[in-house]
């Protein structure tokens, strides 16, 4: 007979034991919590319901009314797009609207860009040049826009005689018809770039440098490094401020109001100038309310529009 051979016991992982319940007082703590921090969002939610969502909700329903203040509002079905659709200012706004926004991306897109290339290159003096460059956008709107306009002054100001002391050739600025909307674009970019600049040079503080290394090795030069590594690196930046500033300069408003009035000969009436207008000067807050709605669906559209064609695979 042959000895069974003796079986030795299985060992068994140790049973771990089930975690005790959370403590009464720390589920109220939690609990404490995020009731505040429900009650905090929702303090803002009522901010921007109050101060954002209903006055755009309030002029949708303006814009189908004929609406006075002081009188009970009539309706009016489309007639107040009928009107302004007639308006003779309505194709002169709107194409200096398209031109104005095509300007300031053609020269307020490139510039920033270029300074945040420049100052991401420095190595002494680089916060202070970054305080200069911010430093119009602590200017408030208002103020600035008049110290340009003293400064396109085709008498004395600073401009032109800047130009007299080169012996250069002299110009109207804001006072030309074609002149006018180039000065404002100009303004608008100086006034604007700051932060733009500012969100650049983060984004390409964060491009690792390892990249830039091996491109060098790969005997790449600056413009090659800047197309093949630096644009691509920074592209979600790029996209999203070129979104951000063609929806702003469709709505530029407080140059053309403070510096030429819309003028010389409506040269630069703006689409958001010619609500000021219908509202303000015409009394007309239907016709107003009917040109902000139009403006809202052309915004909405493009930015959907723009936002589909700029997804990546990898976005949801």
């Amino acid at each position: 007979m042959t000895k069974t051979a003796e079986r030795r016991p299985v060992a068994h992982p140790p049973v771990r034991p089930l975690p005790a319940p959370a403590p009464a007082g720390r589920r109220r703590r939690r609990l404490a919590d995020q009731a505040r921090a429900h009650g905090f969002l929702l303090g803002g939610l009522l901010c921007f319901a109050l101060f954002s969502w209903y006055p755009a909700i309030r002029a949708v329903v303006i814009s189908f009314q004929r609406y006075t203040p002081g009188s009970p509002p009539e309706w009016a079905g489309t007639a107040n797009f009928t009107r302004v659709l007639d308006d003779p200012e309505f194709a002169d706004a709107w194409r200096n609207t398209l031109t104005f926004t095509l300007l300031a991306l053609l020269i307020g897109f490139a510039v920033p860009f270029v300074l945040a290339l420049v100052l991401n290159e420095l190595r002494h003096a680089r916060s202070f040049f970054r305080v200069v460059v911010y430093l119009p956008v602590m200017i408030p709107p208002v103020v600035s826009a008049l110290l340009w306009k003293w400064f396109y002054d085709p008498g004395a100001g600073l401009a032109n005689e800047a130009l007299r002391l080169l012996h250069l050739p002299t110009s109207h600025w804001t006072n030309g018809t074609d002149t006018a909307l180039v000065s404002l674009v100009l303004v608008a970019t100086w006034a604007n770039m700051g932060g733009t600049v500012l969100i650049y040079l983060a984004a390409l503080q964060s491009i690792p440098g390892e990249l830039y290394e091996a491109a060098e090795l790969d005997g790449a030069s600056l413009l090659q490094r800047v197309r093949h590594v630096t644009i691509p690196q920074t592209r979600f930046a790029i996209l999203m401020l070129m979104l951000l500033q063609v929806i702003a300069t469709m709505q530029v408003f407080t140059e053309p109001f403070v510096i030429t009035g819309g003028g010389p000969e409506n040269s630069t009436v703006t689409v958001l100038y010619l609500i000021y207008k219908y509202a303000f000067l015409y009394n007309d807050f239907g016709g107003a309310c009917a040109l902000s709605v139009m403006l809202l669906v052309l915004l909405g559209a493009f930015s959907a529009l723009y936002l589909r064609l700029t997804r990546t695979e990898g976005d949801t």
